[in-house]
C-alpha cells in the first residue's frame, strides 16, 4: 500500500530560476503570505492535494545562489535547507529549481543543496524554451548522475506542474550521497554539462540577442523604459475608468438598497454614511492599483526588470546607490513596505540604508485614490495632441517629482559615504510572456490585501470619523452647520492656523489625521466631513465636483504635493524601524519627509496663486 501521509515540501533554487511560477501553479489560491517570525522576508506558504490524495504543504524559500549567505533572506533560505530555523520544523523533501536555460549557473547551487544530504527531487523548469538554445539534455542520465529524481515542468503553463505532483505522489526518495569532501562545485557542473547536455543545432535565440540589443541600448533602452513607464502611468487612468464606472453604480445601488430598508436615525446614517460611503469612497479606486500592479508584474515575469536595473545602473550611481536599488524602488510603487523588506538583498549596508529612507518617496498605490480624485476634480479630461490623455501626464508628473526628490535625497545621504562601490553584477533571464495564470493569482492575491483593509483598518476609521464628526450634536438654536460643533470640526480648526499658510482648509486637515494610518482613507474621512453619503449617489463622485467648486486650484495642487512627499503611513514607519532596528531612523524619516511636504506644499499653493491671480 502507498504511504500517502502528509508531506512539508520547500521550494529552493536561484533567483529568475521561476520558482514563484511554480508555487502558484501547483497552491493556485490556496496560499498565504506572511513573515518569518523575527525577521522581516516574505514567506509564502500554500497547501495543495495530490492526484492520489497526499496532503502537501510547500513553502516559497526566498531565492539566493549560494548556500553561503551574504543577506538576511539568503541568510533564512540556508537555515530553512539546514533545518535550524527556529520555530521551522525541517522540510520532509527539498525541490531544487533548476532553469534549464541556464544550467551552468543554477546546477552550482543544486549541487550545493544535494550536499546537505537531504530528501530532494530536482525540477527542470522552462524546459519548452531549451530546444530555441539549439540543445537537448539527457534526463535519464543527468538523473543517474546527480542520485536524485529530475523531473520537468514549465511553471507559467497550465498543466506545466504535473509531473512535479507525479513525483510528490511517489515515496520521498532516499537522501543522495553527498559528493566527496572538498570537490569543485564548478569543475563538477562542466563535467554534468558535457556529459549530459548536447547541442542539436544552432542557436536559435538571435530574436532575444537583437531585442536586448535595443533594451539595453545606452540611449534607446532608456527611451524604451521611459516610454513603459509612461504608458503604465496612462493606463491607470485610460483603461481602468469602465470598471470604476461599474464599481460607482454597484456601490451607489447598494447604499440605497440599505437605506430605504433602515429607517431615519442614527443607525442609518451609521451603516450608510459611516461603513458603505466609508468603504465604497475607495474601493472605486481598486481598478487603478490593479492595473498598476498588473504592469509591476508582468514587467517583472517577462525578465524586463533586470534589464531595467542595469540601464538604471549610471543613473543610480549619480545618486551613490547601483541599480540594485531599483527593484525595491519599484516595489515601492505598489506599496512602500514590500518595498523596504526586498532591500535584504542588498548587500552594502549603507546602500540598503539610503535605499530604505527614499522608498517613501516613490509613489505607493495607496495614494492613487487621492491622486486620482484631485485630479479628476480639478484636471479637465481631455487629449494633448490627440494622443496623451491630460490627466495621465499629471499623474506621470507626480510620480516623476517623487523619484527626482528620492534622487537627491539619495545624493545627499551619500556625500559623505566612505563605503566601496561595488560593480552591478546581475543574471538577465530569458525573455519570457508572462504566464495568464501566474498574473492572476497574484493579481487577486492583491485585491484580497485591498480589500481586507477595506473591511478593516478603512471602515474602522471610516466609523470613526462619522463619529468624529456627528457628535456632539449642535446646540438648540445653532445656525452653523452641525459638523463646526463636533469633534472633527474642532480638531480641524485646531490645526488650522498652523496648516493654513499652505492652503489647507479644516476639512482638509481632519482628513490628514486617519491618512496616516491608510493614505486611501483620506478620500472616505473627506467624504465623511463633507457630509458625502452613499445614499445620495456614489460618494467618491459626488465628493469631486463638490471639492472642484469649494477649493482653489492652488489648494488642490497644494494637497496634491502635499501626498508626494508626506511621512507615510504607520505600517511603513513600523517597518523603516523593524528593517533598520533604529527608532533615530524612523525619526528622521519622519521629519525630513513632513519637512519636504511643507515646503513643497507651500511653493504649490503660493506659485499657483500668482499664476492664476
Amino acid at each position: 500500500m502507498t504511504d500517502l501521509s502528509p508531506l512539508r515540501v520547500a521550494l529552493v533554487g536561484n533567483p529568475n530560476c521561476g520558482k514563484t511560477a511554480i508555487f502558484n501553479q501547483l497552491t493556485g489560491s490556496r496560499q498565504k503570505v506572511a513573515n518569518y517570525a523575527g525577521v522581516t522576508v516574505e514567506r509564502k506558504a500554500g497547501r495543495l492535494v495530490t492526484p492520489a490524495g497526499r496532503r502537501v504543504q510547500v513553502l516559497d524559500l526566498p531565492g539566493t545562489y549560494s548556500l553561503a549567505a551574504t543577506s538576511p533572506d539568503e541568510a533564512v533560505t540556508r537555515d530553512v535547507c539546514r533545518g535550524i530555523y527556529k520555530g521551522e520544523p525541517a522540510p520532509d523533501l527539498l525541490v531544487s529549481v533548476v532553469a534549464a536555460t541556464n544550467l551552468r549557473l543554477h546546477l552550482r547551487f543544486m549541487l550545493e543543496l544535494r550536499q546537505l544530504g537531504r530528501p530532494m527531487i530536482v525540477v527542470l523548469n522552462m524546459i519548452d524554451a531549451i530546444s530555441k538554445q539549439g540543445l537537448t539534455i539527457d534526463i535519464p542520465r543527468l538523473q543517474a548522475e546527480l542520485g536524485v529524481p529530475v523531473v520537468t515542468a514549465v511553471g507559467i503553463k497550465r498543466g506545466g506542474g504535473q509531473n512535479i505532483l507525479a513525483a510528490l505522489d511517489a515515496p520521498p526518495p532516499p537522501p543522495p550521497t553527498p559528493l566527496p569532501e572538498g570537490t569543485d562545485l564548478h569543475a563538477e557542473v562542466r563535467r554534468l554539462l558535457a556529459l549530459c547536455v548536447a547541442r542539436t543545432s544552432e542557436r536559435k535565440q538571435l530574436f532575444e540577442d537583437k531585442l536586448d540589443r535595443w533594451v539595453l541600448h545606452p540611449v534607446w533602452g532608456m527611451l524604451i523604459l521611459f516610454v513603459l513607464l509612461f504608458i503604465m502611468f496612462q493606463a491607470v487612468f485610460s483603461w481602468a475608468q469602465p470598471f470604476m464606472d461599474m464599481l460607482d453604480n454597484g456601490m451607489k445601488s447598494l447604499g440605497d438598497h440599505v437605506g430605504a430598508l433602515l429607517p431615519d436615525g442614527v443607525l442609518r446614517s451609521l451603516v450608510v454614511d459611516g461603513i458603505i460611503a466609508g468603504a465604497g469612497t475607495v474601493i472605486v479606486f481598486l481598478p487603478q492599483i490593479l492595473i498598476l500592479f498588473l504592469w509591476i508584474l508582468a514587467l517583472e515575469e517577462s525578465g524586463y526588470l533586470p534589464r531595467a536595473a542595469f540601464m538604471l545602473d549610471k543613473l543610480m550611481a549619480s545618486a551613490g546607490l547601483s541599480g540594485r536599488s531599483f527593484i525595491p524602488l519599484l516595489s515601492s510603487f505598489a506599496c512602500a513596505v514590500p518595498g523596504i523588506m526586498s532591500t535584504r538583498t542588498i548587500q552594502n549596508p549603507r546602500d540598503r540604508m539610503v535605499t530604505i529612507m527614499i522608498a517613501p518617496l516613490m509613489t505607493c498605490s495607496a495614494r492613487l485614490p487621492v491622486y486620482a480624485l484631485l485630479i479628476g476634480a480639478f484636471i479637465p479630461a481631455r487629449h494633448i495632441a490627440g494622443l496623451f490623455n491630460l490627466q495621465g501626464l499629471v499623474l506621470f508628473g507626480l510620480y516623476a517629482a517623487g523619484i527626482l526628490s528620492a534622487l537627491v535625497v539619495a545624493r545627499v545621504l551619500k556625500r559623505r559615504a566612505t563605503t566601496d562601490e561595488h560593480p552591478l553584477l546581475l543574471e538577465l533571464p530569458n525573455y519570457r510572456l508572462p504566464g495568464l495564470q501566474s498574473l492572476s493569482i497574484e493579481l487577486w492575491q492583491r485585491a484580497r490585501i485591498f480589500l481586507s483593509r477595506v473591511g478593516t483598518i478603512i471602515v474602522t476609521l471610516s466609523v470613526l470619523m462619522w463619529a468624529l464628526s456627528s457628535f456632539p450634536a449642535p446646540p438648540a438654536g445653532a445656525t452653523g452647520p452641525a459638523i463646526d460643533y463636533s469633534l472633527a470640526g474642532r480638531i480641524g480648526h485646531l490645526m488650522l492656523p498652523f496648516f493654513q499658510f499652505i492652503g489647507f482648509n479644516w476639512q482638509i486637515c481632519v482628513a490628514l489625521i486617519p491618512g496616516l494610518a491608510a493614505r486611501e482613507v483620506a478620500v472616505s474621512a473627506l467624504a465623511t466631513v463633507y457630509s458625502v453619503g452613499a445614499s445620495e449617489a456614489d460618494a467618491a463622485s459626488q465628493l469631486a465636483p463638490l471639492l472642484s467648486a469649494q477649493w482653489s486650484l492652488a489648494t488642490a495642487f497644494s494637497l496634491l504635493a502635499w501626498y508626494v512627499y508626506a511621512p507615510q503611513c504607520f505600517s511603513t514607519l513600523a517597518v523603516i524601524r523593524r528593517e533598520t532596528g533604529s527608532w533615530r531612523l524612523v525619526w528622521i524619516s519622519t521629519a525630513y519627509l513632513f519637512g519636504m511636504a511643507y515646503a513643497a506644499s507651500f511653493l504649490a499653493y503660493h506659485i499657483t496663486r500668482l499664476i492664476s491671480g
